[in-house]
């Protein structure tokens, strides 16, 4: 579970909140009580660009990068015809 700081909170214990991050506990930095900013460790923020790297049209098989061969995978995916998408049922 994420720690909540304040920006002033997160400006005066920069280390402690850094620390936290490394062990896994991302702080969470607010302003007026609002979420603004994060302080997460670097494997987490690597996740974070691997995700936006695949974008929401590459769908898991975007994600299934990490071993030799995925690449292929998600090409060969990608290729596959798609069925088209079911009739909403009649409910009247």
């Amino acid at each position: 579970m994420p720690k909540h700081v304040t920006i002033a909170e997160a400006r005066d214990q920069r280390s402690a909140h850094v620390r936290s991050a490394e062990h896994g506990i991302p702080v969470v930095v607010t302003r007026r009580g609002r979420a603004v900013a994060a302080i997460v460790s670097a494997e987490a923020f690597e996740l974070l660009e691997r995700l936006r790297a695949a974008g929401p049209q590459a769908g898991l098989a975007g994600l299934a990068g990490g071993w030799e061969g995925s690449e292929d995978l998600v090409r060969e995916l990608d290729a596959r015809r798609r069925s088209p998408p079911r009739p909403a049922p009649c409910v009247d």
